[in-house]
């Protein structure tokens, strides 16, 4: 995959070596299109190509959208791809928004099961096509699916990212800011572990200008309470989705800011779920940590400090998301690359499948 960024034009008027950037989107119900607006107007996809079982809704998505793009800062291209995954084989990232968040409402399980099969019935088919890019996964439960894309896809761990708690520790960093009457993009401050209940708020690591939360406290706009905090970062996504039954405009552009990393190369450092094998004392397993992402990916994971709470609360997430890849059925590799794909159920399965 050859570099993304904009290249200037050389003398004579002819361009240098420019490389569209092509963006795929699997899953055109919330989230998905909120994600191809936001990646169109901040400038960032020339195409992109998405996908979605719902034909009705994507090809109104795919109208809505095209109209759009005469409004953008350049032109972008939105293709109907169907469900023909292996055409997003050519693009430099997939993002998956696939799945039925409302099954969160109903069964946490269900919700489980459904994004799961929904990432079966497609990494394998665009794995054979040929991809070599990066996935960005929104879909929920996140480390879980971000861990069986990476596992069916054959791509290095370094290429599968998920949002995971960017989000999270973006809504983190602005109940500081309304506390402490400062932008956002001045407090360093990040939710850690699953992207789910069971996160916690690296308290002892916040900083502004370089200079822990806990040395500022002489100063009563920076005395704040960490627990309730945390809570306010927690339950930011609930709000939204009790409102109106989805989040959709926050963690679109949460998987639009990742996107914008790798094709760009900014080397920013953003809490997302990626594999750890041995940081913080675990393997094996996609979860939420700092990390400097760019045109390699997930380059490096920054190990920030945490105390014994910290820890301990950290070390239980992971169990949580352990324990929810233990439910799913065994899945081969080259059974999700041969066609027709039968997805095998899972135990404990209690959605009502046609």
């Amino acid at each position: 995959m050859g570099k993304t960024v904009r290249r200037p034009k050389a003398k004579g008027g002819t361009t240098m070596g420019y490389h569209p950037v092509s963006i795929g989107i699997i899953g055109m119900g919330h989230v998905g299109p909120h994600t191809a607006n936001s990646l169109i107007l901040q400038g960032i996809a020339d195409e992109i190509l998405v996908c979605d079982a719902n034909e009705d809704k994507l090809g109104a998505e795919v109208q809505d959208l095209n109209d759009s793009t005469v409004f953008a800062p350049h032109r972008v291209v939105v293709t109907n791809c169907h469900t023909d995954y292996e055409k997003l084989a050519q693009c430099d990232v997939i993002i998956n928004s696939s799945g039925q968040v409302t099954l969160s409402a109903i069964s946490r399980t269900g919700e489980l099961f459904k994004s799961v099969d929904d990432a079966r019935l497609f990494a394998g088919r665009i794995a054979a096509a040929g991809f070599s890019g990066y996935y960005v996964n929104v879909t929920n439960p996140c480390d879980v699916v971000a861990r069986e894309i990476h596992r069916l896809s054959g791509l290095p761990a370094s290429h599968v990212i998920g949002t995971g708690t960017c989000l999270d520790s973006a809504r983190l960093r602005t109940v500081i800011a309304l506390k402490s009457r400062l932008a956002p993009e001045s407090i360093q401050a990040y939710m850690v572990g699953e992207h789910g209940n069971s996160q916690i708020a690296a308290w002892s690591s916040v900083s502004i200008a370089g200079k822990p939360l806990s040395g500022l406290s002489d100063d009563s706009r920076f005395q704040m309470d960490g627990a309730e905090a945390e809570s306010l970062a927690r339950r930011g996504g609930y709000i939204a989705y009790n409102g109106k039954q989805c989040t959709e405009y926050a963690i679109a552009n949460a998987a639009t800011r990742i996107v914008r990393a790798i094709v760009h190369d900014e080397k920013v450092v953003i809490a997302a779920s990626v594999e750890l094998n041995g940081e913080y004392g675990e393997s094996g397993l996609f979860i939420s940590v700092p990390c400097i992402i760019g045109s390699d990916g997930v380059e490096k994971i920054i190990e920030i400090d945490m105390n014994a709470a910290e820890r301990q609360g950290f070390a239980a997430s992971c169990e949580v998301v352990r324990s929810n890849y233990a439910k799913l059925a065994p899945f081969g590799i080259e059974a999700s690359r041969t066609l027709p794909i039968t997805l095998p159920k899972h135990e404990g399965d209690d959605r009502k499948l046609d």
